[in-house]
């Protein structure tokens, strides 16, 4: 028998597909550096087209037994090539899209997050200013929700000014209080929890 180099391609083929390993080899050694070039001239970069040109001799081995050749050896190998550069570059746009998405779906999630423990803390809040004694509490709404001056509160509820100067005061010190328990009673139990 003629070396395998000398043989045709469709001999090769019908060779290779009756489980000749030369055969095999002779198709690997004929076409592996012309088919490394082309995926190189399509991927810029020489790892990837390795990688390209080693996937399609392994499909190829994969299906030995069913290959059929029904155009040139090359050309068949040349589209093999193509649609796996196509396969690559979809697979890495659906990739980048996809890590596209997690990173806005983290930052949608981080910022509901924030939104859901700020309206936490307001309610906190709210409820530590409706546990006030009710003059406190009076007088610190009418500052703090409707903006009035002292004068103003003072007027509204028939206090004195230094009257309602203490109540604010008062009512922010039992706040702050509440409020620097609850954040170091959040802090601790966060440590807790992620340690």
């Amino acid at each position: 028998m003629a070396s395998y180099s000398t043989l045709p391609d469709q001999e090769l083929a019908n060779l290779f597909k009756d489980g000749d390993e030369y055969a095999y080899a002779e198709i690997f050694n004929r076409y592996n550096a012309l088919l490394l070039m082309h995926a190189y001239r399509k991927l810029q970069n020489k790892e990837e087209a390795k990688d390209v040109v080693q996937e399609v001799f392994a499909m190829l081995w994969s299906i030995r037994t069913t290959f059929v050749l029904k155009t040139n050896l090359a050309g068949f190998l040349y589209t093999c090539i193509h649609y796996k550069i196509l396969d690559k570059i979809v697979h890495e746009k659906t990739e980048t899209k996809y890590h596209h998405f997690l990173q806005q779906l983290s930052i949608e999630v981080k910022e509901a997050d924030y939104q859901v423990r700020e309206r936490q803390l307001a309610d906190i809040i709210e409820n530590e200013i409706d546990d006030l004694p009710d003059k406190m509490k009076n007088v610190f709404k009418l500052s703090r929700y409707k903006h009035l001056s002292h004068k103003e509160i003072a007027s509204e509820l028939h206090i004195s000014e230094e009257t309602v100067k203490k109540q604010i005061k008062n009512a922010i010190k039992i706040l702050k209080i509440k409020l620097d328990l609850f954040i170091w009673g959040l802090l601790l139990l966060m440590a807790l929890f992620f340690s």
